[in-house]
């Protein structure tokens, strides 16, 4: 893996504590400048980013994330922010292999190491305040607007990256029910079956983006 802070001590601690968990870093980095060249060297399978970083402390991770994704779809992607910034994040939650989270959640670190996984294996991990959010500004209107209010948290969970079973743990259901919750809203989603899709990704995507197509 790949680490992109600007902060030494965060960076170097971020190295340290993956390299206990038995993980390889490869490189690690003050800026994102040169990172594309980089990740293109030493093919990482996840790249952790700072969003703002040098020289204008403005966007310079989430820009860079959008150059690896692009450039290699594959690639685990891992967004830190000292804020909730979802306009970052907006663009990029559709791709699997993605995760945004709030560098607070670095504290609770066996969650944090599985999060970094689990984007590294190609799925995904959302911060719940960074849910939150979206969800407060996506609006109003479509098919979204039929889920019921237990759906909606089972989405929310799901974007987060739990899977059925960590879903029913977190909701204290059986996973039977969460199966059937999940059922339910990807039809009034209209997620469709699919091989070559990561449907549960789409249905979050779905959900965050409806409301929001006349404005």
């Amino acid at each position: 893996m790949i680490i992109a802070e600007d902060q030494a001590l965060l960076r170097d601690g971020l190295a340290r504590l993956f390299t206990d968990k038995g993980h390889e870093v490869v490189a690690t980095l003050g800026s994102a400048e040169g990172i594309v060249e980089l990740v293109t060297r030493t093919a990482p399978d996840l790249v952790l980013l700072d969003v703002r970083m040098p020289p204008s402390f403005t966007d310079e991770g989430a820009t860079a994330a959008r150059l690896l994704k692009a450039e290699r779809p594959d690639l685990g992607v891992l967004l830190l922010s000292q804020h909730v910034e979802t306009a970052n994040a907006a663009d990029l939650v559709a791709s699997p292999g993605f995760g945004y989270l709030l560098k607070d959640r670095v504290l609770e670190v066996e969650d944090f190491i599985a999060a970094a996984e689990r984007v590294a294996a190609g799925g995904s991990a959302l911060d719940p305040k960074v849910i939150a959010a979206m969800l407060a500004a996506r609006g109003s209107g479509g098919p979204a607007d039929q889920l019921s209010e237990r759906e909606r948290e089972v989405l929310a969970l799901m974007a987060e990256g739990l899977n059925n079973q960590g879903i029913a743990t977190r909701l204290t259901l059986s996973p039977r029910t969460v199966e059937a919750h999940v059922s339910h809203l990807m039809t009034k989603l209209g997620i469709g079956e699919s091989e070559t899709t990561h449907r549960r990704v789409l249905a979050v995507i779905a959900y965050l983006r409806s409301g929001r197509e006349g404005d």
